[in-house]
């Protein structure tokens, strides 16, 4: 649990938006999602679901079920949120993203 409140802690800072700004707009009471923060009790997963879709990131995310991409912690930050940024894209733009990102690394061969 101590995992899932960090991490709910740390995407509302990055967001700027308050916990209690969080449980309304996911549906909660504020002081059920304060249990979730403090690390006192975990949602279930349509919960945990909806919150993370209001934090812009994935349960696996929250829960610390991260991808390992690279062995350095803010790449793995960085890769993570593409990613959740890529969801919400039309195929012709992660179309796009792809080939700039391909273009960069090429540069550095």
């Amino acid at each position: 649990m101590e995992i899932l409140a960090q991490r709910l802690k740390e995407k509302a800072k990055q967001l700027g938006i308050s916990n209690a700004a969080v449980a309304r707009r996911v549906g909660l009471e504020e002081r059920r999602y304060a249990h979730y923060v403090a690390g006192r009790r975990e949602p279930d997963l349509a919960t945990l679901a909806k919150i993370a879709t209001e934090l812009g990131t994935t349960p696996n995310h929250l829960l610390g079920v991260d991808d390992n991409f690279a062995s350095d912690e803010k790449v793995n930050r960085l890769v993570n949120r593409f990613v959740h940024a890529a969801t919400n894209m039309s195929a012709d733009e992660l179309e796009l993203c792809v080939v700039q990102a391909e273009a960069i690394a090429a540069r550095k061969r």
